[in-house]
């Protein structure tokens, strides 16, 4: 029998809620390219229910113990001590979330001696040290494109809202004001201004797709070039490299993963090259970019605006420098995590685990590390230090 451990966010603080606002979810069978929506054999959960806090348990816990398996469930993931430390050392499989990420570090997988699996419940695995779980043997997987399109639903919200300057003029609102003035000072029409995306996977076209009704520009920049069929139908213009796009666009949207060649790709010096006044939206990870020259470059101007939901460490400290800087529009890592996505990522995350006790293959698609090496999705999306 396997010891499963489950690091998910703190429930709300007023506790799980009793009532939601919509009784339902659409019905998603498949995702834009045919693939389906997870199939798990079974399910414990209701749609459309908070799934990803540490009450909602992804669903799993009856499933799991009917079975003779130990469900461990926390939040508590960092500092000497940890539940999460304590608990590792003999956990066959572990699960987090990109909000609330398990770090599993190499220091980490060393002492996991039964560690086997490490799963993702949404997408993205960076949290993972991929080269060390090649070492140890242990398979990564995530739900791929799960949440993609609620990421991309995001980025566009995100666009409009520093755009137009939503958020201080709703601010205005709250306050009881009503000046007009200082709400439109910094308010501009998407229309014509020109959008390029850093990575055009699921949820870079995805992105694309959406702005297209727009009449904005569209770019893109992607170690993979989209089919010519597809850049015609959109009319992309394709760069060969992010460098050389950002110069020619007035909002940046960055949905790539974080690996050696992405870490830190947004420094001064490549934020120096972009359009005096341009946006820069990251609902990627944070690392992609220096946290200290988007603060500098907001505060000059050079930015008129950064948003995204994606912080590091996460939970952010009530003193990360994203939280006061001008023109931003944060949130915590809320992008992939509504409640729509849970359900898809909660189903998913059964259909991986039904597949490994049964002992049989897991969606290649939803592969990231297994028998030594990236595999299906990782292979595509990833690199290890040795390849950069």
């Amino acid at each position: 029998m396997a010891k499963i451990l489950c690091v998910l966010y703190d429930d709300p603080t007023d506790g799980q809620p009793t009532t939601y606002a919509r009784d339902d979810l659409p019905v998603i069978d498949h995702y834009p390219g045919g693939q389906t929506t997870p199939t798990p054999e079974g399910s414990d959960f209701t749609p459309g229910h908070l799934l990803g806090s540490v009450s909602g348990e992804l669903g799993l816990r009856s499933f799991l113990e009917s079975r003779g398996h130990t469900l461990v469930v926390t939040s508590d993931k960092e500092g000497a001590g940890s539940v999460f430390d304590r608990e590792l050392v003999d956990a066959d499989i572990v699960i987090s979330q990109p909000f609330w990420p398990a770090y599993l570090t190499a220091e980490r997988i060393a002492t996991a001696k039964n560690l086997k699996l490490a799963v993702t419940a949404g997408i993205g695995s960076d949290h993972v040290d991929l080269d060390a779980a090649i070492t140890h043997g242990v398979t990564v997987a995530e739900v791929t494109y799960c949440n993609s399109i609620s990421v991309a639903e995001h980025v566009v919200m995100t666009i409009l809202g520093l755009v137009r300057n939503f958020i201080p003029s709703h601010q205005i609102v709250l306050d009881g004001g009503w000046n007009i003035a200082d709400a439109v000072k910094r308010s501009y029409d998407l229309e014509g201004m020109q959008v390029g995306t850093v990575a055009a996977g699921r949820i870079g076209l995805a992105v694309l797709r959406r702005l297209a009704p727009f009449d904005v520009g569209l770019h893109y920049t992607d170690r993979h070039r989209l089919p010519e069929a597809v850049e015609q139908e959109l009319n992309l213009t394709w760069h060969e490299s992010t460098a050389a796009m950002v110069p020619h666009v007035d909002v940046v949207t960055i949905n790539a993963p974080l690996h050696p060649e992405t870490e830190g790709l947004f420094d001064d010096k490549l934020i120096g090259t972009m359009k005096r006044g341009a946006y820069l939206i990251n609902t990627a990870r944070a690392k992609i970019v220096d946290r200290d020259a988007v603060d500098r470059a907001l505060r000059s101007g050079q930015l008129a605006g950064y948003g995204g939901d994606v912080w590091y460490p996460q939970p952010a400290p009530a003193d990360h420098p994203w939280r006061t800087m001008p023109h931003h529009a944060m949130t915590p890592h809320i992008s992939g995590s509504s409640l729509s996505a849970q359900a898809r990522y909660a189903a998913g995350t059964r259909e991986i685990l039904e597949s490994y006790f049964a002992g049989n293959p897991i969606r290649d698609e939803y592969l990231i590390v297994e028998g030594g090496a990236l595999a299906g999705t990782g292979a595509h999306s990833y690199s290890t230090k040795e390849k950069s």
